[in-house]
């Protein structure tokens, strides 16, 4: 399992920095939208993972290796703290205040949609 995982997580890194380059390459504003949208997909299929697990739809195998392995390869929490820190720094108080405030509320609102999704499956 320890290399399933890691496999999985590898994965992950990789479609990270795949989404990353791509979003990167379009958006050249200030807002550091790559990191931001990579979160936002990872907490939303985190939701959906959750709920699966939780109605018995997949297993504890199959959800550690999605969400411990692939998720938690491709989400990007301690990038996003960074940048907050980094765009404070820069004198972009307000951004890093935003971004922060973003990075906190809108991915709990992407898992409990996640879950919604699923449980309204059920």
């Amino acid at each position: 399992m320890f290399l399933l995982v890691s496999a999985c997580g590898g994965l992950g890194a990789v479609t990270r920095f795949v989404f990353n380059t791509s979003i990167q390459q379009v958006w050249k504003r200030g807002f550091p939208l790559a990191t931001f949208v990579i979160n936002l997909i990872a907490t939303f299929c985190a939701g959906i993972a959750a709920a699966a697990f939780a109605f018995h739809t997949v297993d504890h195998g199959t959800y550690l290796l999605f969400v411990t392995g692939f998720l938690g390869g491709f989400s990007t929490f301690s990038t996003a703290i960074n940048e907050i820190v980094s765009l404070a720094r820069d004198g972009r108080r307000r951004l890093a205040a935003l971004y922060c405030a973003l990075t906190i509320v809108v991915p709990l609102l992407c898992v409990a949609a996640g879950w919604s999704l699923i449980a309204l499956t059920r």
